[in-house]
């Protein structure tokens, strides 16, 4: 699976998450479990790149920035 596929999967269980109420706690644990997983899986990914990143959130801004862009704005790790 490709970093732009992974980042894409990941957004999308994002934005699902945050469309689901509250009131439907199995279906937002659901997301979550999913989330967990694609987030591990694009930063190790990214890793394995050279993609840059300070922390988990900015995984995830990187993450966003390529699903709308389809490319990474950082400089690889030399």
């Amino acid at each position: 699976m490709t970093l732009l596929e992974i980042a894409q999967i990941y957004t999308d269980l994002v934005n699902a998450d945050s469309a689901i109420p509250d009131s439907e706690y199995r279906a937002k644990d659901l997301i979550s479990a999913l989330r967990t997983k694609y987030h591990n899986m694009l930063m190790e990914q990214m890793q394995t790149e050279g993609i840059e990143f300070i922390d988990r959130f900015d995984a995830t801004r990187i993450a966003f920035d390529l699903a709308k862009k389809g490319k990474i704005g950082r400089v690889p790790i030399k």
